[in-house]
């Protein structure tokens, strides 16, 4: 992982992880801080995973941009899809299931414009469209390269990876 881009940029990504924090998260991987040795004046923050993210916390309806990863468990497929459709912003939205009924809900029902399920990244490629949905885009178009031809339609990437969870624990 690269620096982000400025000072304020750093000093905010932290503060939203300490935010999650004070809001009941705990960080199993805490990337803020850190010392890069020859790269004392960077503005570097390491990947950061917060578990038990709290649902209507600042963090969990924050649009971050920084490498801070925040896990919501949540009890069905209907609590998740909740969740994502009552949020201001709509860039991404991930499942991780063994259940082809819940993906399939979920690609159909989840208002982002990223979909991904059992992989943790839906839009890996540069090539791939930006489609955020809601708040989750700048200016008045959603579209880059062939997709900007398409910008008065609200388009959704899903991409999928299925293996056979039960061999994994």
């Amino acid at each position: 992982m690269g620096p982000v881009i400025t000072a304020q940029s750093k000093s905010r990504i932290e503060q939203l992880i300490q935010k999650g924090i004070e809001e009941g998260a705990t960080a199993i991987v805490d990337g803020r801080d850190p010392t890069i040795p020859g790269y004392e004046e960077g503005h570097f923050v390491r990947p950061t995973i917060l578990q038990t993210v709290d649902p209507v916390g600042e963090i969990a309806r924050t649009e971050i941009f920084g490498p801070v990863l925040s896990l919501i468990h949540l009890q069905s497929i209907d609590d998740a899809i909740a969740l994502i459709n009552r949020g201001q912003y709509g860039n991404m939205a991930c499942l991780f299931t063994s259940s082809g009924a819940a993906g399939r809900k979920f690609r159909y029902e989840a208002e982002a414009g990223n979909i991904g399920i059992n992989i943790g990244v839906a839009a890996p490629m540069a090539f791939f469209p930006f489609s955020g949905w809601k708040d989750s885009f700048f200016g008045d178009l959603h579209g880059q390269g062939h997709h900007a031809v398409e910008f008065f339609t609200q388009t959704k990437v899903v991409v999928e990876r299925w293996q056979d969870w039960s061999r994994q624990f």
